[in-house]
């Protein structure tokens, strides 16, 4: 079974906690990826997805001005590139996660969707 560090995008689109909402959902329009990782000190603090987007989209708020810091969630759940993708399938379905940032302690390496994941699975399926 192949793992996440074979499957995973190494170049992520990282961004920091002031951005505001109206940029990075700009740039993700703009790059076709559906998170952007936030960095604090070059560390990951947060994620900013799809989702998180629509949630902003519906408060009524000023995208303009408010940041992601607001809408991310913080100190996402991580998983290291020698993890299987089965198992990070099984995460991603128990958890309704749709991207996982891949670490090695506190660098990140890259991030894994579940387009990722899925594509990966169809591939090896018996025919």
């Amino acid at each position: 079974m192949p793992t996440l560090g074979e499957v995973m995008t190494r170049e992520v689109y990282t961004t920091t906690s002031e951005t505001t909402v109206s940029d990075v959902a700009d740039a993700m329009v703009r790059g076709r990826f559906g998170s952007a990782l936030v960095l604090e000190s070059g560390w990951l603090a947060g994620i900013f997805t799809e989702r998180d987007a629509l949630r902003a989209a519906a408060s009524g708020e000023d995208l303009t001005s408010s940041p992601v810091s607001r809408w991310m969630t913080r100190d996402p759940r991580t998983v290291t590139a020698d993890m299987e993708v089965a198992d990070a399938a099984q995460l991603m379905a128990e958890n309704g996660f749709r991207h996982l940032p891949v670490v090695d302690g506190k660098e990140l390496l890259g991030i894994v969707s579940l387009r990722d994941v899925l594509a990966t699975r169809i591939a090896r399926a018996p025919r």
